[in-house]
C-alpha cells in the first residue's frame, strides 16, 4: 500500500463517517486510510499507546512514521495528501487558522452526537463515549 497517513476515527459518529467518505473519495492516489476506533483489537495492535477515551474526543491520524496529529491538526493533515484539498490545506496554515481551526474543530467535536441526532440518528449513547 502507499499509505502516507492512517487516521483512526469514531465509526459511531455521522460527522466522522461523512468525513471518512469524502476523503476516500477524493484520495485518488491511496494515501489514506481509515482505522475505526471502535475495532479495538486493530486499534491496540497498530497504536497501543493510543488511549480509547482519549481518542473519542479528537481523531488521531499517524504517519507511517509514527507522528501524530490530533483533531483539527489531523484533519488538516490528511487534507495535505489529497489533491484537490491541498490548497484547503495550504490556506490553513496561514497565521490564525490553527486556533481559529482547533477551536472549531473541538466545538463540533464535543457536540458531534447530538448532531447525529439533528439528523434522526442515534449511533451510540453518549453516557460512555462523549469524552471531549
Amino acid at each position: 500500500m502507499t499509505y502516507a497517513v492512517t487516521a483512526v476515527f469514531d465509526g459511531r459518529c455521522v460527522i466522522c463517517q461523512a468525513t471518512r467518505r469524502v476523503v476516500s473519495a477524493l484520495d485518488w492516489r491511496d494515501r489514506v486510510t481509515f482505522l475505526d476506533l471502535h475495532d479495538r483489537a486493530d486499534v491496540t495492535a497498530r497504536f497501543p499507546a493510543l488511549d480509547h477515551d482519549v481518542a473519542m474526543g479528537e481523531i488521531h491520524v499517524y504517519e507511517r512514521g509514527g507522528r501524530e496529529y490530533v483533531g483539527f491538526l489531523g484533519t488538516r493533515r490528511m487534507l495535505k495528501e489529497l489533491p484537490l484539498t491541498f490548497p484547503i490545506w495550504m490556506l490553513l496554515q496561514l497565521p490564525g487558522m490553527t486556533w481559529i481551526g482547533a477551536r472549531l474543530y473541538r466545538w463540533i467535536a464535543r457536540r458531534r452526537y447530538a448532531i447525529n441526532r439533528l439528523f434522526g440518528i442515534d449511533l451510540a449513547p453518549c453516557d460512555d463515549v462523549c469524552k471531549v
